[in-house]
């Protein structure tokens, strides 16, 4: 399952864009894309003022800059890897932007039993995915090694002043949920700029502020149910799930999410889940703790928290989308065309 959008272009799990009204003045409704984190990103806005598009670009770009310096693990200097190679019982002074990452993840992962766990590094190395990742599945002893270096409990994280510890050998990867915070950090950036209406991507994860023209809000379409669509209203939107991230050998197949509380990729048959949410960041970690938890624990998990989430199950190697659900948050904030 994906979500599909109109006129824009495919990214991840979604075509960022919605239709263009034809009385829309061309010179205020403006797109921009690039290239980031192995990814690209789009924005589309309306821009009264005329501000130069250079400008716009450079605070994008800027805000993009920021997260990939402190939470990038393909980036030897990054904050992130130079936490990872720190001795053992150093002390570290996290920046804002990494903390309140950091705390979201931590938050989820106490909520949901560890169904999410930044320190789950080793693991997906072990499992071939990331900068370090394996040429093969580990063996029953190399997995038991990876599981031994994770545990976000040991990090002793001080969401006061925002500095955590580095027990030995922990490896933190955020990648389930900096995504989400790069869009809410580029919005943030837009709106330093006075823009109030606009549609921002990356890599599939979505965050609508205000209007488009015509002052309807932003809209994307379910690919699981042509006829549902989704208003972005000061809304975000986050997918996860095994539809291109995934690894085979010798004839076996696994996905690209682990599970932290085994050590193993998730084996049941959610395709994705769609999570919408006012921050970014909140809806990538809960779709990552949603895939987790399976269809049944997760979807138990979002009615509880009162998230808006939709379930798409798989029958046999096919999307089905008739065992689609939805929480009733999510129905609240959708409509059906």
């Amino acid at each position: 399952m994906g979500l599909s959008f109109s006129t824009w272009r495919a990214s991840g799990y979604a075509n960022a864009a919605t239709a263009v009204p034809r009385r829309a003045d061309p010179a205020s409704l403006q797109q921009l894309h690039g290239q980031t984190m192995g990814t690209t990103w789009s924005l589309r806005f309306i821009n009264p003022r005329m501000l130069r598009l250079i400008d716009v670009r450079a605070a994008v770009e800027g805000a993009l800059a920021r997260v990939i310096a402190q939470m990038s693990h393909w980036e030897h200097d990054s904050d992130i890897v130079r936490f990872n190679r720190a001795p053992t019982g150093s002390r570290h002074l996290l920046r804002p932007e990494f903390a309140s990452v950091l705390a979201c993840a931590i938050r989820w992962a106490e909520a949901s039993g560890d169904a999410i766990d930044p320190t789950i590094g080793p693991l997906v190395a072990c499992w071939g995915f990331g900068p370090d990742a394996h040429a093969q599945p580990p063996s029953l002893e190399e997995l038991a090694r990876a599981r031994a270096r994770t545990g976000w409990r040991r990090l002793g994280f001080d969401a006061h002043d925002g500095s955590l510890r580095q027990p030995g050998g922990m490896t933190l990867d955020l990648s389930g949920i900096a995504k989400g915070f790069a869009v809410d950090h580029g919005v943030d950036a837009l709106r330093a700029l006075g823009l109030t209406d606009l549609l921002f991507e990356i890599g599939g994860e979505l965050r609508g502020l205000g209007r488009r023209p015509g002052g309807t809000p932003w809209q994307l379409q379910i690919e699981a149910d042509a006829a549902q669509r989704v208003p972005l209203a000061d809304m975000a939107i986050a997918t996860s799930g095994d539809r291109w991230h995934r690894r085979e050998h010798a004839g076996r197949h696994w996905s690209h999410t682990i599970d932290p509380r085994t050590g193993e990729p998730v084996v049941h048959a959610l395709a994705s889940v769609t999570v919408l949410h006012a921050q970014c960041m909140q809806a990538d970690a809960l779709a990552t703790v949603l895939t987790v938890l399976g269809p049944d624990e997760g979807l138990a998990f979002a009615v509880q928290h009162d998230l808006a989430a939709l379930f798409v199950s798989r029958d046999g190697a096919a999307i089905d989308a008739s065992r689609a659900r939805a929480t009733h948050a999510w129905q609240m904030l959708t409509t059906r065309a």
